[in-house]
């Protein structure tokens, strides 16, 4: 499942970003977020992916980033996220990666 999110990640839009993922998580067990047209993310908006991203781990999922923008993922820097949460340059290889570690795992 691929979420595209556009604009600003907010206190205010933080909650939207919750629900779609919260919703995603239902019936995905792999989902790529889409930051490629995120002009700006703060600590609400990475309190909400962090806190998907440990829940779709727990239960054998995963949640990868894609096309993130070093300005608007800097606290993920900053905090050692980036290191543990899967970031790909496009949606394409976060596919292409989500897809060979299902077939990984299938083995």
């Amino acid at each position: 499942m691929v979420i595209g999110v556009v604009g600003d990640l907010d206190i205010v839009t933080s909650p939207q970003l919750d629900q779609a993922l919260t919703q995603a998580r239902r019936n995905y067990h792999q989902v790529v977020l889409d930051l490629s047209s995120v002009d700006f993310m703060d600590t609400s908006a990475l309190a909400v992916i962090v806190g998907h991203w440990k829940h779709l781990q727990a239960g054998g999922g995963s949640l990868s980033l894609a096309g993130a923008r070093y300005q608007s993922t800097k606290t993920l820097w900053i905090t050692g996220l980036a290191d543990r949460i899967p970031m790909y340059e496009s949606v394409e290889l976060a596919v292409v990666a989500s897809r060979e570690a299902v077939a990984g795992g299938a083995g």
